[in-house]
């Protein structure tokens, strides 16, 4: 068998790594004689040790896959598609689409075709941030009630404590006084905005969701009037549904609002650009529902991108990437959204951050 000396792989199985997919060759023991690039990416391995092995033995379930070889090895089909689930070890499972085939050269051979199963994937990613969401209102409901009883005592304690100050030094000792007041009052606030979306009721009526997009480009040109332009990119074909139209204002606010905050610098450059832009979306599987029809909307600015260490967790409570943010408006945004049954999804990059919104349309 002729090598390429660059890459020191068979000459002639050269192009398979140029395909996205990860391809393995199987010899008649079920050994890997063979994996290109995107198998070698998938696996976390190289060729060379991943030669020789039985690809059985780097999973933790193996049977099944073991199973299918066996059948194309006895040529019982010319090929065979399934959706397989890999565990391994210390590592994530792998979620693929398999094309198993038996090669007639050479013989007793098996050829793999492995597709990460992106829409899996994407049902398990949401199903994270489903659950994620649920385990983040019962912490921030508990957290808040725990904060809010010694919250009151505290205040009422120092109204009291003012009240018996000597009129000799009261000027002087009132302002320690005040600041305790003042500090429990901030702190009220903060725990009246974090049990705020558990608190308001759902008003569900007619929404238009360009009406929605409309009035937040009002108020964002109204509070950053020059070097920000606010461009609009609407299907008009979307029709309208049912669903809290201040709660939907007050989403696409808080993602518009933290974007122009992050443009500030191109603001001054004049060169700051926001997108609203919206889209049907069809069949999709929200929370594992599948819908004929979605509202597809995107948020998009042309910022400095949000940084990698809190890319994962924008939609936390609490975590901000500007100094001085609450870190609350994505935590609300998120709980408005899901109680619209839909999700929100994020993805940035220096130059381009896009909030992409999914709800279901009637």
């Amino acid at each position: 068998m002729t090598l390429d000396n660059h890459s020191s792989r068979p000459a002639h199985l050269a192009g398979l790594d140029l395909l996205a997919s990860a391809v393995i060759l199987l010899d008649g023991d079920g050994r890997i004689s063979y994996a290109n690039a995107a198998a070698e990416n998938l696996l976390e391995s190289s060729l060379k040790a991943l030669s020789r092995q039985k690809l059985t033995a780097l999973f933790l379930n193996p049977d099944e896959l073991a199973g299918i070889c066996a059948q194309a090895l006895e040529h019982k089909f010319s090929d065979l598609r399934q959706d397989l689930t890999l565990e391994r070890l210390g590592r994530e499972p792998l979620r693929v689409h398999s094309i198993i085939s038996a090669l007639d050269a050479p013989r007793d051979g098996v050829l793999i075709e492995l597709r990460e199963n992106v829409q899996q994937l994407k049902l398990d990613r949401e199903e994270r941030i489903l659950d994620q969401s649920q385990v983040n209102k019962e912490l921030i409901r508990n957290l808040a009630h725990e904060i809010k009883n010694p919250l009151g005592g505290i205040r009422g304690a120092a109204q009291l404590l003012e009240l018996e100050l000597p009129a000799l030094h009261l000027s002087e000792l009132r302002e320690y006084t005040q600041v305790i007041i003042k500090e429990a009052d901030r702190l009220q606030t903060l725990v009246d905005r974090l049990l705020a979306p558990h608190r308001r009721p759902h008003i569900v009526g007619d929404v238009n969701i360009h009406e929605v997009c409309e009035r937040v480009r009002s108020l964002i040109l109204a509070e950053f009037p020059s070097g920000l332009t606010i461009s609009r990119d609407y299907d008009a074909s979307i029709p309208e549904f049912r669903g809290d139209k201040e709660q939907l204002i007050q989403t696409v606010l808080n993602i518009a609002h933290n974007a122009a905050q992050a443009l500030a610098e191109r603001i001054e450059a004049g060169d700051a650009e926001l997108i609203f832009k919206t889209r049907v979306a069809r069949q999709v599987t929200l929370a594992k529902v599948r819908y004929n029809l979605a509202l597809d909307l995107h948020i998009i600015d042309n910022g400095p991108g949000i940084a990698p260490q809190i890319r994962d967790r924008i939609f936390y409570p609490l975590v901000s990437g500007r100094e001085g943010g609450s870190g609350l408006g994505l935590t609300l945004a998120q709980t408005f959204v899901q109680q619209h049954l839909g999700v929100i999804e994020c993805e940035s990059r220096p130059g381009y951050t896009d909030f992409r919104i999914v709800l279901p349309l009637p």
